[in-house]
């Protein structure tokens, strides 16, 4: 049955939810891409969000789904290069929300699970969002992943997502998105544009 599920930064200074969350309406996943890791980095919570193996436990869904109910003005956003994701986070604390699209024309969101709050009857949240579909981009993992369960395959995880956005877009769900100005395709915040310096940096950090 789907459910709504808070989203809160560490300090409690943002607040929202996800409506209506179920695994039919998204995909439960790990993701091991140095850009990930180099993000969890920027933010200094490389320890408290990556796993062993520097995975980033995601919600992808529809953007239209979430809302901010307090502290929508501490949302940041930043690039790893200007062509790069989006990147969420709350800047009171830096504590990581989700990843967009730099345009409101894909509706998805791939919310960082540690902003989730754990429902108590599901402290692992696979009850809400269903069992880990995939590992993606797994050769930058840390380490030996192999006992790790794989998984469906990338190509299926390609599929499947491209269908999810289709059908969100086709429900105008692209004009219903927090991230960016009601009515408009300008993002809420200026985003933070890394340098090639400060990249270097992070990618370092990533392969230490």
């Amino acid at each position: 049955m789907p459910r709504d599920l808070k989203i809160r930064c560490a300090c409690g200074a943002l607040q929202g939810s996800v409506r209506g969350v179920s695994p039919a309406e998204g995909n439960h996943a790990v993701c091991y891409c140095d850009d990930c890791q180099a993000f969890q980095h920027f933010l200094g919570r490389a320890a408290d969000v990556l796993d062993p193996h520097g995975g980033t436990e995601v919600f992808q869904t529809s953007a239209a789904r979430v809302s901010f109910d307090a502290g929508s003005e501490r949302l940041a956003c930043m690039r790893l290069s200007p062509r790069g994701t989006c990147r969420w986070y709350a800047g009171c604390c830096n504590t990581p929300v989700g990843n967009t699209a730099p345009t409101a024309g894909i509706p998805l969101v791939g919310l960082v699970a540690r902003c989730l709050e754990r429902p108590t009857d599901d402290p692992s949240l696979e009850r809400s969002l269903g069992p880990i579909r995939w590992r993606v981009f797994t050769k930058f993992a840390k380490g030996d992943i192999s006992a790790v369960p794989a998984g469906e395959s990338f190509a299926s995880a390609v599929i499947r997502t491209v269908r999810l956005v289709l059908r969100w877009r086709l429900r105008g769900d692209h004009k219903r998105t927090p991230f960016f100005a009601a009515g408009s395709a300008r993002l809420i915040v200026e985003p933070r544009v890394l340098s090639l310096e400060e990249r270097n940096e992070l990618r370092r950090r990533v392969a230490a």
